[in-house]
């Protein structure tokens, strides 16, 4: 089943009295959307018994929780005590995932710093595959998916190729199309459906229909300059991309159903109800 819901609380979730980010699911419920990502990005904040709760409470109103590790992993970095860190910030992720009752971590792969792009990607592999030996998927981490992120600047190991086959690596690596990403990084080259159709056919061929099908996706208005990502943007930005409309065509056309998580500045939750509104009335066509 397809999902839609923000990444983090909109203003209006405060506005509507709600104070902490346990009342999400079931806000989130009564407006009609069932997904909700939680960003680390700043660093872990959150205990396991808060985590626990907000865990039940999502199960309790239908809602599906991802959580976004911190931005500051970075595999293609040299420094093995940094790797470690990198290697910290995920596990520590899944704990806390699994606490939720989630299944999706997305986090960013790496940045090339001073390597040049394909020593960079080469590190960054090597590295997720030590990770990758360490995690025990059969066990404690049964029923987790490392989902690596496209990204939206040049010197950020992210494109859509790049993180597909990064997921190749293992089954329960899962891509996260960041489409606002794409969109900068193409200079607004998501512009038609067959943009969207391109991306998804290399995923179905590199990792098959059912990992493509239950990939995870962020969307979002996002301006951009000539060094790619500048800020998100609300959706009823008129200047800047992508609109919803292709990719909503495409995802009817192959049957696809992520999860989709709106990234919007701050209606995140408004925009999430809009792109799914958008969604279904292509359904239906």
């Amino acid at each position: 089943m397809i999902r839609f819901g923000p990444s983090g609380n909109s203003q209006i979730f405060y506005s509507a009295g709600n104070k902490t980010s346990l009342q999400a699911p079931a806000w989130l419920k009564s407006l009609g959307l069932n997904a909700y990502e939680y960003s680390f990005g700043r660093g872990y904040t959150m205990s396991l018994k808060t985590a626990e709760a907000l865990g039940k409470a999502a199960q309790e109103n239908g809602v599906v929780v991802s959580i976004h590790a911190p931005y500051y992993i970075n595999l293609a970095n040299p420094d093995d005590v940094m790797k470690e860190k990198s290697f910290g910030y995920i596990t520590k992720g899944l704990q806390l995932l699994r606490a939720m009752q989630g299944k999706h971590l997305v986090f960013h792969v790496a940045s090339q710093g001073k390597l040049g792009r394909g020593e960079a990607l080469t590190l960054a592999k090597t590295r997720l595959k030590e990770l990758l030996a360490r995690l025990d998927f059969d066990g404690e981490h049964k029923g987790l998916y490392l989902c690596p992120e496209t990204m939206g600047k040049p010197l950020q190991i992210g494109s859509y190729k790049e993180i597909i086959d990064l997921c190749t690596l293992h089954e329960n690596l899962v891509p996260t199309f960041d489409f606002g990403h794409i969109n900068c990084i193409t200079q607004g080259g998501l512009t038609c459906k067959e943009n969207y159709l391109e991306i998804f056919s290399y995923c179905i061929a590199k990792l098959g229909f059912e990992r493509t099908k239950n990939c995870h996706i962020h969307f979002s208005k996002i301006e951009y300059g000539a060094k790619g990502e500048i800020r998100h943007l609300n959706y009823d930005d008129k200047v800047y991309g992508p609109n919803f409309d292709p990719l909503a065509e495409a995802l009817v056309e192959l049957g696809l159903e992520p999860t989709i998580i709106c990234e919007s500045k701050t209606m995140m939750a408004e925009d999430a109800l809009t792109i799914k509104n958008i969604y279904e009335k292509t359904a239906k066509m």
